[in-house]
């Protein structure tokens, strides 16, 4: 917290994100650590179970060394997820951070030694992409984590596995934005906008296929289009820009080309569909209608800011096209009917929903997807219990001669 405005001009310069955004992201950090610290030990405390010995119980202990391998589009917040559990089990951590923000990654371990983490215990790791293998294939790191795409991901996993190292599996996502009928259009719109919109629209789990109930479409869609227009798009820096540019080229171009694809199998621009003529890698906010489930803009994960918008006849179509997708991470849910939500959330196939609210990760809260976005969880006991030894401990007076099965 004391160097909050430091790190989050680091995290700024290197990737570009709002300044705004950026100082959220180190006042999370803070959060998960603080929650970690005040509730790591009681996640961990051995475990007592009524069993056929005179003793048994379940004990929690640290892996080791555990690899993680971590993205650009939330440096700060990714890394130390994953590590405020993992520390406080009694786990050491080798971070391999992005190439893009190297230095965010250097900064982490420089907070962790000023506040007093014996030498090594984290340490983070400078080089590119190669060096996440070495770290894999290392024999000192017992387990691995990794956030990212679906096909690194994958050879992160055939790499560990085959080593028959334990890893956790954050990736890719497409989360469904679903409007029902009776919803408030005021908030559900007001949800639409930072859903997609955070972070130039670089999150994993970011609304990125809206799915409206016919009977509201026109006006939700029209809200939501008008408030896209609004958005500031500019310096980072600035406290008042509410949006920075892409990371890189590669990102601009490829959302330049979801769009043009959406355009020419017929969707419509509302707003945005371009980038901003300027220095760096602007792109305006995008709203489309007109998408449908065959565009690039509902099959590929949309890492930018560009808001597909699709119609759905009734809930049931809405949660059919939801689930028709790869991907499994995070959901939302817009309705006034709670009864309604809650028969909805437990059919959306995804590791986390929100009902009237966007999705967003929180330490008291398990995170994670299925399907192609990955396996394991983050955050929570469930978190921090991905990488320990659970062991059990049992405690004979004598011999049992009726265990017949292994």
């Amino acid at each position: 917290k004391k160097n909050k405005e430091e790190l989050a001009k680091t995290a700024t310069k290197e990737m570009g994100k709002a300044i705004k955004e950026a100082r959220s992201e180190v006042e999370k950090c803070a959060w998960a650590m603080e929650y970690f610290a005040d509730n790591g030990k009681i996640f961990i405390t051995d475990e007592v179970i009524n069993a056929d010995a005179r003793k048994t119980f379940v004990t929690f202990e640290p892996l080791g060394v555990i690899g993680s391998i971590m993205p650009w589009n939330f440096p700060y917040w990714q890394a130390l997820r994953f590590a405020a559990p993992s520390l406080m089990v009694g786990n050491t951590i080798v971070l391999k951070p992005a190439s893009a923000t190297m230095q965010c990654g250097i900064e982490i371990e420089k907070t962790f030694s000023k506040a007093g983490l014996p030498d090594g215990v984290f340490q983070t790791l400078v080089g590119d992409s190669s060096i996440a293998n070495t770290l894999i294939d290392s024999p000192d790191v017992n387990a691995v984590t990794f956030t990212g795409s679906v096909s690194a991901g994958s050879k992160v996993a055939q790499r560990a596995t085959s080593q028959i190292k334990k890893c956790v599996l954050e990736l890719g996502g497409s989360d469904p934005f679903i409007v029902c009928e009776d919803a408030d259009i005021e908030k559900s719109s007001n949800g639409a906008i930072k859903g997609r919109f955070i972070n130039c629209g670089q999150s994993c789990i970011a609304s990125k296929r809206y799915i409206v109930v016919k009977k509201i479409a026109n006006e939700f869609i029209e809200k939501f289009a008008q408030k896209a227009e609004k958005l500031k798009v500019g310096d980072p820096m600035l406290d008042d820009t509410d949006m920075g540019p892409l990371v890189n080229a590669e990102g601009l171009n490829k959302i330049d080309s979801i769009v043009k694809d959406a355009v020419k199998e017929g969707a419509e621009v509302l707003t945005g569909g371009e980038r901003i003529k300027s220095k760096g890698y602007f792109y305006k906010p995008t709203v489309l209608k007109n998408v449908s489930h065959k565009m690039r803009a509902a099959q590929e994960e949309v890492f930018g800011p560009v808001a597909p918008v699709m119609v759905a006849d009734d809930d049931m179509q809405a949660i059919k096209l939801a689930n028709d997708s790869q991907y499994g991470l995070g959901a939302s849910i817009w309705t006034e009917d709670l009864h309604k939500a809650e028969k909805l959330s437990r059919m959306v196939q995804s590791g986390v929903v929100s009902v009237n609210n966007i999705v967003a990760s929180d330490p008291r809260v398990p995170f994670g997807g299925v399907k192609k976005s990955g396996f394991g969880r983050e955050l929570s006991r469930y978190g921090m219990l991905e990488f320990v030894n659970i062991k059990s401990v049992r405690f004979y007076d004598e011999l049992v001669h009726h265990h017949h099965v292994e």
